[in-house]
């Protein structure tokens, strides 16, 4: 069983990027388990069809302990699996424990036994927050694969670096290594080139350079991911790409974060901060 977690910064498709990577793995035969990270319970909604999912925290707030696995996980696209670990009520705790309280009842349950079967665990990780609850997929040893989800824009590459370096505290200790970097792109200048350009400095590889393409919000505007909603789109190839990019991933590496002057002068050779 493959455990990958996806980061990036807040905001730059993790989700999306997520669940239609997961519908090309199961489209190919591959048992793919979908854990959300995110308080919003937002990572598994278009693998649903649109339906809201009950969230592990708000399923023990309801019912206590004593609760059975399918009550937590629901069956999505493709024979998928989905989790929403949830947070706690606005204004009222540290969302980074449901992380913690998600993946500690999942094991209880049985969900990552062996009888299971499963080709992979995705988690979908909230922002670019790599401390305190949010690192716990990479802290305890739950992932063992990361992926970057970053853009040609400045701040995206910010958060990737800043990633990184929690890469590197984490890896010290375990088995969590880098591998790769996943472009969604905006159709910034000179994108392609800054994120090779960047990966390189990184130690790593661009996974895959997905185009930015409208299908995608027709696709979620349809509660769907592309797949579903169109396989034959070449949106849909493109995830299918990216797909066989990981699955065929070989290269894990501690990474080498950039040191602030370094990044800034790299933005700069590609045409930022003018």
């Amino acid at each position: 069983m493959r455990k990958v977690a996806i980061y990036g910064k807040g905001g730059i498709g993790k989700s999306t990027t997520t669940q239609n990577t997961v519908a090309a793995l199961a489209e190919m035969g591959k048992k793919v388990m979908v854990v959300g990270c995110d308080p919003k319970a937002d990572s598994t909604r278009l693998l649903l069809g649109g339906l809201a999912q009950k969230t592990v925290l708000d399923t023990l707030r309801d019912d206590g302990e004593d609760i059975e696995l399918d009550e937590i996980r629901r069956g999505g696209f493709c024979n998928t699996l989905c989790v929403e670990s949830g947070g706690p009520e606005p204004g009222v705790g540290c969302a980074g424990r449901g992380i913690i309280t998600s993946i500690n009842m999942l094991e209880q349950l049985g969900a990552y036994a062996k009888e299971e079967m499963l080709d992979y665990v995705f988690y979908d990780v909230l922002g670019d927050v790599v401390c305190g609850g949010f690192a716990m997929p990479i802290r305890d040893g739950k992932a063992e694969e990361i992926y970057i989800v970053v853009s040609g824009e400045m701040m995206a590459m910010y958060a990737a670096n800043n990633i990184c370096k929690g890469i590197v505290k984490f890896a010290e200790a375990g088995a969590v290594r880098l591998g790769g970097l996943i472009c969604n792109s905006r159709k910034v200048d000179n994108e392609l080139e800054l994120i090779l350009a960047i990966a390189d400095k990184l130690g790593t590889q661009l996974i895959h350079f997905v185009p930015r393409d409208n299908d995608v919000q027709r696709a979620e505007i349809n509660r769907k991911t592309v797949i579903e909603w169109n396989a034959a789109a070449p949106q849909a190839d493109e995830y299918r790409k990216l797909a066989n990019a990981i699955n065929s991933n070989t290269k894990f590496v501690i990474p080498k974060p950039l040191k602030m002057e370094e990044l800034e002068k790299l933005l700069l050779e590609y045409g930022f901060l003018n």
